[in-house]
């Protein structure tokens, strides 16, 4: 196999491309010492090395350019399970919901033009996200490249901006190692997607096969090494704290790291916040577990964040929703941050301390280090926080005293009869904030939501690749009446593979969440943000989906027995005041300090 480089040098689609340390990707294979394997065709080597990957799972839609894969796929059926989606877009997000409760690289097969342009959401959120996922897309002929052919994008260059890397495949032999490759590049380091584009004729083309798994890419470092200073410096800061805060984000569970963070807590007596994606790496039952952090989080990890001395970033990049105003973030506050990815270090927050590297290996080094220690009344501190968010707002949420149900109460009363142990998913809005808020975790990665894009629609596809990828759990999904609907044609993959997952749908009539700010922000002027929705008993029906609807609260407890105890897929449709609003909420570009509690 020659040697390769990022994208191919020659060519309508040329081009390049560096990682985010500013390197470019390249890598070479010295197999002059193996034996050529048998010769098959392009097809059957893509879905020979996805084997030897360890894939079980295939999410796509086929189409011309990719025919090809799918005829050789055939032959596959029972190594490989393939779930055809409705919509490519829907490919794409369920292998984010399979690869984030798995832990596995996430897999998607579509064709070329409209095909592959309908999974950019799908790659943008999952880029944002730090998901690992490797889509294959078809491409026509070789020959075609450049001619604006039938179905033809230049689907490279489309996808520059929303890949971690991508690459072009134009010959047979190329196909394994681009694979390797591609699978390396999506799991090692900060995860991300990457497309790798495959002509057709590359397809149909035979050449001997032979596999070899990358473990190194020249120029490429997935985890730096940390620095000794920094090491000592950060844990002479932990010593001196008085009131140092630990914020957790997703980068713990990305690096398997949640015994290590455990250590660190039992041993530095810090309480623990989370982002929205760092939720479940800590249950939410620890003693030293205060909170989510940002616009819609708790009250105390955003109140007292003036107060801190010390706050401790890992795996976490500070996006606005979680600082509000950065130069008012941890103001008093000096900064340690871990983090794989050094183009985070500084970007929003100043880090005083950059421990740079996988959080597995360096927070041992910083356990190790630091002294025992007890954070007691600084904890306590906290807890009289959440007394005062219970009484002015939780209270009313999950207890309200009439009216119509509320969505906190829904969320309430389906954790508590999974006893905080499913997987939740949600879409994005309203509900997945009163689902973050007030759902509860025990295990780690129990959360699939879209955090940094916030894509409407990623819910119910996910869902299903997260019941796939956690087949022996339960996956319940919360969604709005408007998100539901972009993505909505999945309930006809739930029908036809039988992916047995609970929907809870909190209509309220309503885009809420922009409905929300149109009344706090622009006086109450509801612009285009009502909704006439169809009779989703009739839709679920229709996909043979069990369905309830829900109006009266003394039905709520019942139906969420009912949809529990039901074996297959169910949809349970609750009727929600339309006008409610989630808080607390701090304001966009306030500081968190500022947050209000009504």
């Amino acid at each position: 196999m020659p040697s390769w480089s990022a994208r191919p040098t020659k060519g309508p689609y040329a081009s390049s491309k560096k990682n985010k340390t500013g390197q470019h990707h390249e890598y070479e294979h010295d197999n002059q010492n193996q034996q050529p394997g048998p010769c098959i065709t392009g097809s059957q080597a893509l879905l020979e090395s996805f084997l030897r990957e360890g894939v079980d799972t295939l999410f796509g839609y086929p189409g011309g350019a990719i025919i090809p894969v799918y005829d050789a796929l055939f032959d596959y059926r029972d190594r490989l399970r393939h779930i055809l989606v409705r919509h490519e877009q829907g490919a794409v997000h369920a292998a984010q919901g399979y690869a984030r409760v798995s832990g596995r690289v996430g897999v998607c097969l579509v064709t070329s033009g409209p095909g592959a342009t309908n999974t950019v959401t799908g790659l943008a959120d999952a880029l944002m996200d730090s998901t690992p996922l490797v889509l294959v897309t078809g491409q026509v002929g070789s020959s075609l490249l450049g001619t604006d052919a039938f179905q033809e994008t230049n689907f490279v260059g489309i996808t520059q901006a929303v890949t971690k890397w991508n690459c072009q495949v134009k010959r047979t032999e190329d196909i394994p190692g681009a694979i390797a490759k591609a699978f390396y590049i999506a799991r090692s380091g900060r995860p991300g997607p990457v497309v790798v584009d495959i002509t057709k004729d590359a397809q149909c083309g035979t050449a001997p096969f032979r596999y070899e798994r990358l473990t190194s890419i020249r120029s490429y470092v997935p985890a730096p090494a940390p620095a000794e200073e920094c090491i000592a410096e950060a844990v002479r800061l932990i010593d001196a704290a008085q009131r140092p805060l630990l914020m957790a984000g997703q980068g713990v569970m990305l690096g398997n790291a949640e015994e290590e963070l455990q250590a660190f807590l039992a041993k530095s007596g810090i309480p623990v916040a989370s982002t929205l994606l760092g939720l479940s790496a800590v249950p939410t039952s620890s003693p030293q577990y205060v909170g989510m952090l940002g616009m819609h989080g708790n009250y105390g990890p955003n109140i007292r964040n003036q107060e801190c001395d010390l706050l401790i970033a890992v795996g976490m990049r500070f996006d606005d929703r979680v600082t509000g105003n950065p130069k008012c973030f941890g103001a008093n506050a000096k900064v340690i941050h871990l983090e794989i990815d050094p183009a985070e270090i500084d970007k929003i927050v100043h880090a005083d301390v950059a421990v740079i590297g996988d959080v597995k290996q360096t927070l041992p080094l910083l356990t190790q280090r630091i002294r025992p220690a007890a954070h007691k009344a600084w904890i306590e501190g906290f807890r009289a926080c959440d007394k005062v968010e219970y009484e002015a707002v939780v209270r009313k949420a999950i207890r309200p005293e009439g009216g119509c149900i509320r969505m906190g109460e829904v969320v309430d009363t389906v954790a508590h009869a999974y006893d905080n142990d499913a997987v939740l998913v949600t879409d994005v809005g309203q509900q997945q904030m009163f689902a973050a808020r007030y759902f509860g975790f025990r295990r780690s990665r129990s959360l699939v939501t879209s955090g940094g894009l916030g894509t409407m629609g990623f819910g119910l596809p996910a869902a299903i690749g997260a019941k796939l990828g956690a087949p022996d759990r339960e996956v319940c999904l919360f969604a709005g009446d408007g998100g539901l609907q972009m993505t909505i044609q999945e309930l006809g993959t739930i029908f036809q593979s039988q992916v047995a997952v609970k929907i809870v749908l909190l209509n309220n009539s309503y885009l809420g969440m922009v409905r929300q700010w149109q009344e706090l922000f622009y006086d109450r002027r509801y612009s285009f943000t009502e909704l006439a929705n169809p009779d989703f008993g009739l839709i679920a029906r229709g996909n043979g989906i069990a369905y309830r609807c829900v109006e009266r609260r003394e039905e709520l407890a019942g139906a969420v027995a009912e949809m529990k105890a039901c074996k297959g897929a169910y949809l349970l449709e609750v009727r929600v005041e339309s006008e409610e609003n989630v808080f607390p909420m701090v304001p966009a570009g306030a500081p968190v300090s500022a947050i209000r509690l009504e």
